[in-house]
């Protein structure tokens, strides 16, 4: 073969090779070839809630996971599933008594047992996983009562005549008919009002608690808490006292300030619950946002704070972050939501979508939530039945109280988007992202190992974005005013 001396390197040329560079030219620019298209590796669910109702919690078309590249994108949301923050308890809302009359009484067998699994059913349904509970009457019971109601002038100090007979009637049952469909769901507990007797006025509205008769309301809960797990009922928490700051109505109240709900826990319920081998968990103050210092100044004391899982917080008045501001005092606690409702003073089923995504269940979860609780479960085409209490409320879904069909309205969407997917055990787990703006979101792990990203677009236009999650990553185009959940 022939070789020739290529004086600029030094190296003999074959003639092969002097062939090959001499057919290229000079100025002609590499060419790599078409770009290479990312692998599969797996696919997303999707399920989407339009603003415009046209996509009600929609499964839609998946969409491919592929190994992560380096090309810039301009929205991205970064997930470290390693990070872990709050497990998660569930998502629900409350079964007060006028829920459970309207699924007792108000619809037919075929009717309640449709309604029923696609509310608690985890996999044909969207897997509801928590609920609140009145202990007595409240503003939404069918009357006033309580557990030891007694005549004018007498009382019960031994407790001899507490019954859950008024919850046999409808609260009872439907209980029971849930679990047979969710045997895991965890149910808490909030009294509107402590009897009667027990009170400084005489009156299941307003007054407080009579303080000789703490230790005789401490086992008022036990007894309760027995009696529901005599009936195949577990009572996961309770708090003192629902909205204890809030006792100036004209259906079932208290005041309990913070120094009377510290006495309460740190001397009585807690000490009571604890000889009495009660494992139900004790969760503080239970109203709304804007005051953080009635649980902070509970957990202050040590002996207070040992009884006591967390603080529970309502959402109609203050800011989410009042949640956080808790949990940074008290990071070995945790915080709960456990009460806000929709209803006739705002209508806009878009608006509602947006403003439960972004304040309550992302909000609140960003914010250390182990739960979001929603108030009514159900409530009629009337917003009842009512007693003294909120005449516009909306309930989760609303049952017509003559044919007995469902309407799901909004919350019920919000609570879906979570519920089905975000399983308890859960943990949130960390989410950063860039180049987004009127753009919430939440990211979970469950312990399957499947995670879950929930994103809210409340923006007028759609945004696409790319999550990027260790060596994975998808794109996705959220529609305007839109919320997704994204499992894979």
């Amino acid at each position: 073969m022939k070789r020739v001396w290529n004086g600029a390197t030094g190296l003999f040329l074959s003639g092969a090779l002097l062939f090959s560079l001499a057919g290229c030219k000079k100025d002609e620019p590499f060419n790599p070839g078409p770009p290479k298209t990312p692998e599969e590796i797996g696919k997303a669910s999707v399920y989407l809630t339009t603003g415009d109702k046209n996509k009600l919690f929609s499964a839609e078309p998946e969409i491919s996971v592929v190994e992560t590249t380096s090309a810039a994108v301009t929205s991205l949301i970064t997930i470290d599933a390693g990070q872990k923050f709050q497990q998660i308890d569930g998502f629900g809302a409350a079964l007060t008594g006028s829920s459970a009359y309207l699924i007792n009484k108000k619809m037919s067998s075929v009717q309640r047992d449709a309604l029923l699994n696609e509310l608690f059913n985890p996999e044909t349904g969207i897997g509801v996983s928590y609920l609140r509970m009145t202990i007595g009457a409240s503003d939404f019971s069918l009357s006033d009562f309580t557990y030891n109601d007694m005549p004018t002038g007498q009382q019960d100090l031994t407790l001899a005549s507490f019954t859950i007979d008024a919850d046999r009637e409808d609260v009872i049952p439907v209980f029971k008919r849930i679990l047979n469909i969710a045997p895991g769901i965890k149910i808490m507990g909030s009294p509107w009002s402590a009897s009667a007797w027990m009170k400084t006025n005489g009156s299941l509205k307003g007054g407080e608690l009579r303080t000789e008769v703490y230790n005789v309301y401490a086992n008022y809960f036990v007894k309760y808490i027995k009696a529901y797990a005599a009936e195949g009922i577990t009572i996961h928490a309770v708090t003192p006292q629902n909205e204890p700051l809030h006792f100036t109505a004209n259906y079932p109240c208290m005041s309990m300030p913070a120094s009377a709900q510290l006495d309460f826990v740190k001397n009585h319920l807690g000490p009571v619950f604890e000889s009495e081998n009660i494992n139900t968990e004790i969760i503080l103050y239970d109203h709304n946002w804007d005051n953080t210092a009635y649980a902070i100044s509970v957990l202050n004391d040590a002996n207070a704070k040992k009884y006591v899982a967390g603080t529970a917080f309502h959402a109609y008045g203050g800011s989410v972050s009042a949640m956080s501001t808790v949990r940074n005092a008290h990071p070995d606690k945790g915080l709960y939501f456990t009460e806000i409702s929709g209803g006739g003073w705002a209508t806009n089923f878009g608006d509602n979508l947006m403003w439960n995504m972004e304040n309550i269940f992302i909000g609140t979860t960003n914010n250390w939530s182990r739960n979001v609780l929603l108030w009514n479960l159900a409530l009629d085409q009337n917003d009842g039945p009512t007693n003294n209490g909120c005449s516009n409320c909306r309930g989760v879904v609303t049952i017509n109280n003559n044919t007995g069909s469902v309407t799901k309205n909004e919350e019920y969407y919000s609570i879906a988007h979570f519920s089905k997917f975000v399983r308890p055990g859960a943990s949130r787990v960390s989410s950063q992202a860039t180049g987004v703006s009127q753009f919430h979101h939440v990211a979970f792990i469950n312990t399957d190992g499947t995670k879950v990203l929930v994103v809210a677009n409340s923006s007028t236009s759609s945004r696409t974005f790319t999550v990027r999650e260790g060596g994975n990553q998808y794109s996705y185009d959220i529609p305007a005013k839109a919320v997704a959940t994204i499992a894979w």
